[in-house]
């Protein structure tokens, strides 16, 4: 398969990256998954639905996120934010009636089921991202993320990007890494002297790797009956 590298940039105030939430816990990542990151790219190409058939294009293909930042800086801190949800859903409507807390049973809860839900996100954290994907997607990918057709977001709806995320498509994952060090070497921080560099990356590693950890984040199916299965990275500090 012919490939090519697409460079994002992934900066907030707020994130937030599920690979093991609970629907009362949901808890983030430290960083961008990539189920978050392919449903980033299909809103902005306002790809809908389950898409199962153009996921397996992109589910075998690898991606490394890379934290970034003036060199010394920690990982962003972790914000825990309340929700109470289950309350005011119309009945009649079998959607929102799925999202009715029930009992063990499956029957509404006394009181109608609303719940207390914690929600983690992270604080001012920062990212590129290196996706390889199929090259035949590559103007789609481009139009989408210089015009997306729906909202795009940093892994839930709240997290709005504050800085444009399309950072280019390259051949090759070393001409992508150059245009990010390019980047880095013009970045500066408000309050911060020190310069600015990749201080983490979580890349893709092999099974037999005992640095490595599996993660249930690549998506074979979206939309209701959402479906993933796993890969293998590991993280590797460079401060």
């Amino acid at each position: 398969m012919d490939t090519a590298v697409l460079y994002l940039r992934l900066e907030g105030p707020l994130q937030s990256w599920g690979d093991r939430s609970a629907f009362w816990s949901r808890q983030t990542s430290f960083f961008p998954t990539k189920s978050g990151v392919l449903g980033l790219l299909f809103c902005a190409m306002g790809l809908g639905g389950a898409r199962q058939s153009e996921l397996a294009e992109f589910a075998p293909l690898p991606m490394a996120a890379y934290r970034i930042g003036p060199k010394g800086k920690n990982r962003p801190p972790v914000l825990m934010d309340f929700h109470m949800v289950g309350a005011h859903y119309d009945e009649s409507d079998p959607w929102q009636l799925e999202c009715i807390p029930k009992t063990s049973e499956g029957k509404k809860a006394v009181g109608g089921g609303t719940r207390l839900t914690r929600r983690e996100y992270l604080q001012d954290g920062r990212f590129a991202v290196l996706l390889t994907i199929p090259s035949s997607w590559k103007e789609k990918v481009r139009e989408g993320l210089e015009s997306p057709v729906w909202d795009i977001y940093l892994g839930r709806k709240s997290c709005a990007p504050a800085v444009p995320v399309f950072g280019g498509l390259f051949a090759d994952e070393s001409s992508a890494k150059q245009a990010l060090e390019r980047e880095l070497a013009q970045r500066a921080d408000d309050g911060e002297s020190a310069p600015w560099a990749v201080l983490e990356v979580q890349q893709e590693t092999s099974e037999s790797d005992p640095l490595g950890e599996s993660v249930p984040d690549v998506p074979i199916c979206f939309g209701p009956t959402k479906q993933y299965t796993t890969r293998r990275v590991k993280v590797v500090s460079l401060i």
